[in-house]
């Protein structure tokens, strides 16, 4: 099933089952009014939802157009946003980009932070920053994947970690660089470096995708356009030290988590073949999930970064494409916009 939100006027929206084509969506009503509703009450409503997407393949159901620019997200606002970090190149560019090396129990034990899910930002919606923003905020985008969780009680195995996992999205976890130092050297973790974030249009099941979903990862080319032209053709299925069983089961180790936590993966990062740390796509590399991560491969080659931080009127596409060359999420596209 691929599952959205459309914009009602109400906080939570009003949740649809949109068809494989992406142009056709039917509205749930009473069973299932907005996404939240329908996890909490997941074995309850899950055969109806199931029946609306088959009707909608046939034709037999009620239908209306869908527009993925009138797409909410999914949940415009969710109980737990806890986004990790699985790729563990992208950690070990950062600290080798300030000199350190990275940890050992880095590859152990998943780095994670809660982030702020009271307000979701829509697939088309703009990000919005107030004009002391540029350049000293230092905008960032992160492509990544997220799973939408069912309740996981504390403790949970791996195992009963994937088992919970309803639905899975794209993410654009935007990023303030130039925030993040100070916060952290106030020993407290994220806050105003970690505005709000934005998923795709659609949220699917598992099972829609198939041979793609293995072993807790999702397995094909992120796809990322700056500005009009490709920046990044990640593998989400490559180079994933935890998969999300782990995640999940990290998260809750010491706390049960409710239904429609949202888990993130962290940046989508491969290495090359050769074992460097990525190359750009223009150098034949797979480009890269952030521009944190090209400013860290430039520092680490000559010194010092030479691409900028976005700026007013700079644009990101975030997509993944299926094997019959379809959108599975929808896209992600956002402006920078100033307010002033």
């Amino acid at each position: 099933m691929r599952l959205a939100t459309l914009r009602n006027g109400t906080p939570d929206g009003a949740l649809v089952v949109v068809a494989k084509d992406l142009a056709r969506c039917s509205a749930i009503g009473h069973a299932a009014p907005t996404l939240q509703r329908a996890l909490d009450n997941w074995e309850g409503v899950r055969t109806h939802l199931q029946r609306t997407a088959e009707g909608l393949e046939r034709g037999t159901q009620p239908e209306q157009r869908f527009h993925e620019r009138e797409a909410a997200s999914p949940l415009p606002r969710a109980y737990q946003w806890a986004d990790g970090s699985a790729y563990v190149n992208h950690v070990e560019l950062v600290r080798r980009a300030r000199g350190a090396e990275l940890p050992a129990s880095f590859l152990d034990d998943p780095l994670m932070y809660q982030g702020g899910s009271d307000t979701f930002l829509g697939p088309r919606e703009p990000i919005r920053f107030p004009a002391d923003a540029v350049p000293g905020w230092g905008i960032d985008f992160e492509a990544e994947i997220a799973v939408v969780t069912g309740p996981v009680p504390m403790g949970a195995s791996e195992r009963e970690a994937l088992e919970a996992i309803r639905l899975l999205m794209l993410v654009n976890d935007v990023s303030l660089r130039g925030l993040i130092p100070n916060e952290l050297a106030k020993g407290f973790g994220f806050f105003q470096s970690k505005p709000s974030s934005a998923f795709s249009p659609l949220a699917v099941t598992p099972d829609e995708l198939g041979e793609a979903w293995e072993g807790g990862r999702l397995h094909g080319t992120l796809r990322v356009d700056y500005n009009g032209r490709p920046f990044g053709r990640t593998d989400a299925g490559v180079d994933m030290t935890f998969d999300f069983g782990r995640l999940i089961a990290h998260a809750a180790r010491t706390r049960a988590l409710g239904a429609g936590t949202i888990v993130g993966s962290g940046t989508v990062s491969n290495k090359d073949p050769d074992g460097s740390p990525g190359r750009p796509i223009a150098e034949g590399g797979r480009g890269y999930s952030c521009l944190a991560e090209i400013r860290m491969i430039e520092t680490i080659s000559d010194g010092t970064p030479s691409t900028p931080f976005m700026s007013e009127g700079d644009t990101v596409r975030i997509d993944m494409h299926g094997a019959d060359g379809r959108s599975l999420f929808g896209a992600i596209e956002q402006r920078v916009e100033i307010v002033r």
